[in-house]
């Protein structure tokens, strides 16, 4: 996929600014516009924020509701490499950093020596990663229960999304985050993750081995119900046999929606100061 013209305008911007910029990945059933709070806050902070689509992102919320198959047969390799095109176009290497597929994605990312540093968050797991929690379970099934949503676009019901993302806050809160952030999805990546350990082919794999890699961070809300601190620190374990600086946090009382809920700059805070600790220009 070529690169939008969005894309193009951020990249430009950055390598004019002379910042170090910093790649936001969404996840499932989000769009770059999920991190529109954070990529203000670390403009503030003196950074350049680029908020990368998948392939075929609709711009907003509305639209990727009217047009849900646009989000169908996105696989993680097409999403990573899109990415990298991306990143390929910027004069400095970049900070990265990925919500859920977003935060795997993010450490596929920097196995491939492309990021300075990188922060995965509910980074859903690969192939090695090998705990499978009931509730991890629970909150693929939208998608796994039927085979033929491998080649679909699958959006999540209210309910099953105030499961997955929103058990954390309250009633009303997870009614409005539903309403402002939730699309459908590709079911491909989903399927991906889950057989990861048993297709030696799979492309939800990450060189965790690269010393190019850079120091990573893993962070974790302790209610996420979708990647639960089982999988979270199962990832930190095979990441942190690289020679590079690994680290962990687990966030108290946060689920997976953590990074667009209203505690979501607790969790900036905690990756900009990463960031600024191992990404000096």
């Amino acid at each position: 996929m070529a690169i939008t013209e969005l894309e193009s305008e951020q990249v430009n911007q950055a390598n004019s600014s002379g910042k170090t910029p910093v790649v936001f990945i969404h996840g499932l059933w989000l769009l770059p516009s999920s991190w529109d709070n954070w990529a203000q806050l670390f403009e503030e902070a003196g950074y350049a924020a680029v908020t990368p689509v998948w392939p075929d992102d609709p711009d907003t919320v509305e639209q990727a509701r009217a047009n849900p198959e646009v989000f169908a047969k996105k696989t993680l390799s097409q999403i990573a490499d899109h990415t990298a095109d991306v990143i390929g176009g910027l004069t400095k290497k970049p900070a990265v950093m990925g919500h859920s597929t977003g935060g795997l994605l993010a450490q596929i990312l920097a196995g491939r020596g492309l990021a300075k540093v990188s922060v995965a968050i509910d980074p859903a797991p690969f192939r090695g990663v090998l705990p499978l929690p009931i509730s991890s379970l629970r909150s693929a099934s939208p998608v796994l229960k039927n085979p033929a949503n491998y080649h679909r676009a699958v959006p999540l019901t209210y309910e099953q999304f105030r499961y997955s993302f929103a058990n954390a806050v309250s009633e009303d809160e997870a009614k409005e985050l539903y309403a402002t952030f939730a699309v459908p999805t590709s079911g491909e990546p989903l399927f991906q993750a889950a057989a990861a350990n048993l297709n030696p082919w799979t492309e939800a794999k990450v060189d965790t081995k690269n010393p190019k890699r850079g120091p990573l961070l893993i962070l974790d809300g302790e209610k996420d119900h979708v990647v639960p601190w089982a999988i979270a620190n199962a990832s930190y374990k095979r990441q942190a046999r690289n020679e590079g600086v690994t680290e962990i946090m687990k966030i108290p009382g946060r689920g997976h929606a953590l990074t667009i809920d209203n505690g979501w700059q607790e969790v900036a805070d905690i990756a900009l100061a990463f960031v600024q600790k191992h990404a000096k220009s």
